[in-house]
């Protein structure tokens, strides 16, 4: 019974010995289609890496700003009064931003931030960068740069992209922040066609979304003092009334110092600069990528090709 199993075993090892056998047979037989498929799909990946144009990032490193004034020790005598007003006297810095981070990313924001800035052509009308000229190249099939008009489909549509379609391209296509959770730093990154205008939009979106931050925590403070100016009148009691001038005081330190504070949520520790190297396309990565899956389809199709011939041969029992 021994000796009948290890016959068994030597002939399955001498089987797929003259398999793997068959398997280099085949491939040496097809090495051409092979090499076909290989130059094919290199010579595409080539071309579309030649193809695309260079992207550059510019990003700029941020730190919470955060400044809790004086209003701290306030907290514990009057927290009670300051949460019916609406006021929030504890340090909410670290909350804050990651509110700032939040409306950065929002499409209300991004929303404005394009529209102020006029980016909807940048965004949507342009096809490449002139580095000698330093000059944008635009796609005159969807925008006429002479008249600064958007043109207009065969149905008669224009080619003015919405809103939607601003965001959405800005989100997708330019913007990326980044968070280090040990240190609380932020990179905002912006890829563009151009590296001077990726240093400039990184720019601009820290310094907008601080003034952004600071105009609603100022809006905020004003309504509250207005608030409890008009409590303040309306009570005659000389300890409530010293409560509510230790309100108005902390809230009028808040509109101060945000007046007088031009990074107000984020602080820029390394200002973006206008890259010299592209970020991408990684051309070599393509097209090695293109050598594999062209020399891989190879072999499978001419192993594909040498099972449909064995299938044809094999006489029919």
């Amino acid at each position: 019974m021994n000796q009948r199993i290890a016959f068994e075993q030597v002939n399955q090892y001498a089987d797929d010995e003259i398999d793997l056998h068959q398997l280099f047979a085949t491939l040496w037989a097809g090495k051409w289609l092979v090499m076909a498929f290989t130059i094919l799909f290199a010579a595409g990946g080539v071309a579309f890496a030649l193809m695309k144009p260079d992207i550059y990032q510019a990003s700029v490193l941020v730190a919470p700003a955060n400044e809790e004034g004086g209003v701290k020790g306030l907290s514990g005598q009057l927290g009670g009064l300051a949460s019916l007003a609406g006021i929030n006297l504890g340090g909410g810095g670290s909350n804050q931003t990651v509110i700032a981070k939040e409306v950065l990313q929002s499409r209300a924001f991004l929303t404005d931030f394009i529209r102020r800035h006029q980016l909807a052509v940048p965004l949507k009308a342009v096809e490449g960068w002139n580095k000698e000229n330093q000059q944008w190249l635009y796609n005159r099939e969807v925008y006429n740069p002479v008249t600064k008009e958007w043109l207009k489909d065969d149905e008669g549509e224009s080619f003015a992209p919405t809103d939607w379609d601003l965001v959405k391209a800005f989100k997708e296509n330019h913007l990326s922040v980044s968070e280090n959770k040990d240190t609380g730093m932020l990179t905002i990154s912006i890829k563009n066609l151009s590296p001077v205008a990726a240093k400039e939009w990184a720019r601009l979106l820290v310094a907008d979304i601080n003034e952004h931050m600071r105009k609603e925590d100022v809006g905020t403070s004003e309504a509250r003092i207005a608030y409890l100016e008009s409590k303040l009148e309306e009570t005659s009691i000389a300890g409530m009334q010293q409560v509510f001038y230790q309100l108005i005081e902390s809230e009028t330190r808040t509109v101060m110092l945000a007046n007088a504070q031009p990074e107000y949520v984020f602080k820029t520790l390394d200002p973006a600069v206008a890259p010299q190297e592209k970020s991408e396309p990684k051309r070599t990565l393509i097209v090695v990528l293109a050598v594999m899956l062209g020399g891989m389809l190879g072999v499978f199709v001419v192993f594909l090709r040498a099972f449909l011939k064995s299938d044809q041969i094999e006489p029919k029992s």
